[in-house]
């Protein structure tokens, strides 16, 4: 028997999400959050960047609901790519940083409004896809 390509944890696979030429073309023209999350609800990118404005210009409230919405919408899509609610979600794959950046901002935001239980749940979340994510995504902005 080969082991190659076999996980010798016994952990899940990664899940990796799929990529979006258009979505990631229309970031590259420049079009603005709002436009993004209009033409891509379902992505968690769009919904990130609209986190991100909101949170930018200290709309807290409003910056925890749009990473609100990437979560679930992240959540969606990684379950639709064979996710089993636990297991690597790596930062490494563009893709997922959409994802992984939802979940961030939610969290920053989270402490920002006082819900400390979401917040370290979020954080544990967070380090438990990719010890790298929190690095990795602050380091890029």
């Amino acid at each position: 028997m080969s082991l190659a390509g076999k996980n010798l944890l016994d952990g899940p696979a990664p899940t990796y999400l799929p990529e979006n030429p258009d979505l990631d073309a229309r970031i590259a023209a420049g079009d603005t959050p709002q436009e993004l999350a209009q033409a891509f609800p379902k992505s968690s990118l769009a919904w990130a960047l609209l986190a991100e404005e909101a949170l930018a210009a200290g709309r807290t409230v409003e910056a925890y609901a749009y990473a609100r919405v990437g979560y679930h919408r992240g959540l969606d899509a990684l379950r639709g790519n064979g996710w089993r609610g636990h297991g690597p979600i790596p930062v490494a794959h563009q893709p997922n940083r959409g994802f992984l950046l939802a979940l961030l901002l939610l969290g920053q935001t989270a402490a920002v409004i006082g819900e400390t239980d979401e917040a370290e749940r979020i954080d544990t979340f967070l380090k438990d896809s990719d010890p790298q994510a929190v690095t990795v995504l602050t380091d890029q902005g």
